[in-house]
C-alpha cells in the first residue's frame, strides 16, 4: 500500500493548489494533465525503475521523456474537449478520473497490461464472473482515486479563458514538450523496446485505445462470413465427435504432462493420449476459440472471414450441438445451441452449478439425432480465475490450504497453487465421465478432443491471470493441454495407431480443425492433410 499512499499525498497535493480554487480553463487544464500522469500512471514509474539500468542521469532524462509523453497527448486532449465546451471537458475527466482508479486497481493488483488482448477480455467477461473482482480494495481505489477527484472536478469553478489564450498556451504546451521529446532521441529506442509493456499502463490512453482497437477488429468480425467449400464423405459409419474447449488451463499442472501432483487420476489410468508440447495461438479467449474453429490462420489484419467449424459441419449435413457455461465464440449456426441456464432447467445434482452441466442429458441428445455424424461441442469454465476456489464441487477440494480470496497476491503461493490443482483434479473427472459417456453409445464410434483456450499465469513473476501480449506472454499462458480420447470402435474404423498420436512431438489449436474433418472422413478443398492428426496415425 506504499505506492497507494504516495498517490493520495499526490492527490491531496494537486486538489489543494488547483482544484479548490476558482482556476482559468488554462489552469485547470495543466492541473488535470499533472494530477494524471502523476496520480494515474505511477504503474508506469514503477516498471520503469524496474527495467532502467539503476538510478543514472540517463536514467532520470529516459524516465522524463516516458512521462512528457503522457503528459503532452494528456494536454492535447484536454485543449481539445475544452475548447468545445467546458462543461464537458469536466465530465470527460469526472469519468475518467473513475476509470482510472478502476485500471490502476487491475495493473497494480494482477500486474496485467491493458492492451487490445486484455480489453478483449474485459469486454467479454460476463458479469457474474466480473462481479468475482469485487473487494474492499477495489471500493477503496473507486473511492478515493476515482469517486472523490471526479466529485471534485465537477465541483470546480472554471473561470473562462479566451480562446486564443487558450491556443497560445496549447502551442507553448507542445513546443516545450516536443522540445524535450525530440531532443532526447537516444532514449527512444529504450522506450521502443518497451513500447508494450509501456503502453499497456499509460493512463487513460492504454484502455481507451486499445479498447478502440478491439471494438474495430470486432467489428470487422461482424461482416458476411466466407462460406467454406461444400465437402464429401468418404463413409457413412455413424460416428460422435466431442470437441471440449477447456478455459485457463495450463499443461504444466496436469499429472499426464510429468506434473508432481495427482492432479489427473482418473485420466492417467485410462486411455487418453496425451498430445505433448501444444501450444495455443492467443492468450485470451475470443481469439483462441476463433483460432481453434477456424481452417486457417484468422489472426492477420487482412484476414477472410471464414464460417468457423461447428457452422461448416452444419451446413454440409452432420449435426452440430452447442452446450457451453462460457462465452467468446464466433457467430456460429447450428442445431441446437444450449447455455449453462438452458441445460440447468432438466439438470440434476451438485455438479448442475458447475461444468458437469454441459454433461447433463448428453447421452440422450446424441441418440435422439437421426443423423450419422454428430459434432458436439462443450465449452467449459474451467479454471477461469481468480475465483479459482468456485470452480469445482467441495469433494474436489483434495488439496488444501485453497486461496479464497479474489486479490491472489494476498494469498500464498501454496494455497494459490492448490486451488488451481483442484480444478484440474474436476476437469479429470469431467472428461472421465464424457469418455464413459460416450463409450455408453450403442453402435457408435466415437472420439473427444479436449484443448484449453489458453494457459494461466500464477504470480509467476508477478503476473496473474491471462491475456498478456502474445509477444510477451510467459509459456504458462501459451503451453495448453491437448488430450484426445478415442473408441474402440473408432481405433478400428479408421485403422489408427495410438502410438503414433502419442509420439507426436509437437500439435497446436491449427490441428483441431482439419482433425475433426479426418475424423468424419470429410474432404474439400480447405482440407489440409497434413494437419490432420489421423493422417500419419493411419495404419497403411
Amino acid at each position: 500500500m506504499t505506492h497507494f499512499r504516495s498517490a493520495l499525498l499526490t492527490l491531496g497535493l494537486f486538489l489543494t493548489s488547483g482544484l479548490k480554487t476558482s482556476p482559468r480553463t488554462s489552469v485547470f487544464i495543466v492541473v488535470l494533465a499533472l494530477l494524471n500522469t502523476i496520480l494515474y500512471n505511477w504503474p508506469v514509474l514503477l516498471f520503469s525503475l524496474q527495467n532502467l539500468d539503476g538510478v543514472t542521469l540517463n536514467s532520470a532524462r529516459t524516465l522524463i521523456t516516458v512521462f512528457a509523453v503522457i503528459y503532452l497527448v494528456t494536454t492535447l486532449v484536454l485543449y481539445a474537449v475544452f475548447l468545445l465546451s467546458r462543461r464537458l471537458g469536466k465530465v470527460i475527466s469526472a469519468i475518467t478520473a473513475i476509470a482510472n482508479s478502476l485500471a490502476v486497481y487491475f495493473v497494480v493488483t494482477y500486474n496485467v497490461i491493458l492492451d487490445k488482448t486484455m480489453m478483449g477480455n474485459i469486454v467479454n467477461t460476463q458479469f457474474s464472473e466480473s462481479s468475482q473482482f469485487l473487494t474492499p480494495t477495489l471500493i477503496l481505489y473507486v473511492m478515493v482515486l476515482g469517486l472523490l477527484p471526479a466529485w471534485l472536478i465537477l465541483q470546480s469553478q472554471v473561470k473562462k479563458t479566451p480562446r486564443w489564450r487558450l491556443l497560445t498556451h496549447l502551442v507553448v504546451t507542445v513546443v516545450v514538450t516536443s522540445t524535450w521529446i525530440w531532443q532526447s532521441q537516444q532514449h527512444w529506442l529504450w522506450i521502443d523496446d518497451h513500447a508494450k509493456q509501456l503502453g499497456g499502463r499509460i493512463m487513460p490512453w492504454s484502455y481507451v485505445g486499445n479498447a478502440v482497437r478491439y471494438q474495430q477488429e470486432r467489428a470487422q468480425d461482424n461482416v458476411v462470413q466466407t462460406l467454406l467449400p461444400d465437402a464429401t464423405f468418404h463413409s457413412d459409419d455413424k460416428t460422435v465427435v466431442v470437441l471440449v474447449i477447456g478455459e485457463s488451463a495450463r499443461a504444466e499442472n496436469f499429472a499426464l504432462y510429468g506434473y508432481g501432483k495427482p492432479t489427473t487420476p482418473l485420466l492417467s489410468n485410462s486411455d487418453i493420449i496425451t498430445l505433448k508440447n501444444a501450444t495455443s495461438c492467443a492468450s485470451y479467449t475470443t481469439a483462441a476459440v476463433k483460432c481453434i474453429l477456424s481452417h486457417n490462420d484468422p489472426s492477420g489484419v487482412f484476414a477472410e472471414n471464414f464460417e468457423p467449424l461447428p457452422s461448416y459441419l452444419q451446413r454440409q449435413g452432420i449435426d452440430v450441438f452447442w452446450r457451453t457455461k462460457n462465452w467468446g465464440e464466433p457467430p456460429i449456426k447450428v442445431a441446437s445451441y444450449q447455455s449453462a441456464g438452458d441445460l440447468e432447467a432438466g439438470c440434476e445434482g451438485q455438479e448442475c452449478r458447475f461444468d458437469g452441466v454441459l454433461l447433463s442429458h448428453l447421452a440422450e441428445q446424441i441418440q435422439a439425432s437421426d443423423k450419422q455424424k454428430i459434432f458436439v461441442v462443450l465449452h467449459q469454465t474451467g479454471s477461469h480465475g481468480p475465483s479459482y476456489f468456485q470452480k469445482y464441487p467441495k469433494e474436489f477440494g483434495v488439496f488444501t490450504p485453497v486461496c479464497q480470496s479474489v486479490e491472489l497476491g494476498n494469498c500464498t503461493q501454496k494455497a494459490l497453487i492448490n486451488a488451481y490443482d483442484n480444478t484440474i483434479v474436476y476437469n479429470d473427472h469431467f472428461l472421465d465421465q464424457l469418455r464413459k459417456t460416450l463409450l455408453g453409445l450403442n453402435h457408435t464410434s466415437s472420439a473427444f478432443l479436449y484443448v484449453s483456450d489458453h494457459g494461466e499465469s500464477l504470480g509467476e513473476s508477478g503476473i496473474y491471470l491471462h491475456g498478456t501480449p502474445y509477444s510477451i506472454a510467459p509459456e504458462q499462458q501459451l503451453k495448453v493441454p491437448f488430450l484426445m480420447w478415442l473408441s474402440p470402435s473408432f481405433i478400428e474404423q479408421k485403422h489408427l495407431s495410438v502410438d503414433v498420436l502419442k509420439a507426436r512431438e509437437q500439435s497446436t489449436q491449427a490441428n483441431v480443425f482439419h482433425t475433426v474433418m479426418g475424423a468424419f472422413d470429410m474432404r474439400s478443398e480447405i482440407y489440409n492433410p497434413t494437419l490432420d492428426m489421423f493422417t500419419e496415425a493411419t495404419r497403411r
